[in-house]
């Protein structure tokens, strides 16, 4: 009971009116609901690790549509998680693009015909 009171008093403290927030509440819990379900999804579909990929995705563009739209100041610490998650996902990607050359490279190099 004590939780319907909180969400009481939550919505009536927020700044778009009592109705709005319930609205919010219910989409935020939907679209949550909808990620993790795609989520899952992802991963029994394909892997664990493209799961992982996703979600390490949508740290740096959380961040950054959070300073655009919801106008969150940009701090050192928000400064240093968006640089350390483009490189790992840079690092990633890349490691991923060589690996494929290199995979590539020794298919091809298989499938020539040897001339004698």
């Amino acid at each position: 009971m004590m939780h319907m009171q909180a969400i009481s008093k939550e919505s009536h403290l927020f700044g778009l009116g009592e109705a709005k927030y319930y609205v919010v509440v219910i989409l935020v819990a939907l679209l949550s609901q909808a990620f993790f379900l795609g989520l899952v999804g992802t991963i029994n579909y394909s892997s664990a690790l493209l799961g992982g990929i996703v979600i390490a995705t949508g740290i740096p563009i959380t961040e950054v549509l959070a300073v655009f739209f919801l106008h969150e100041k940009f701090n050192a610490e928000k400064g240093v998680s968006l640089a350390l998650a483009i490189w790992g996902m840079t690092s990633y990607f890349y490691g991923e693009y060589k690996s494929y050359l290199r995979n590539k490279t020794i298919s091809t190099a298989n499938q020539l015909p040897i001339s004698s």
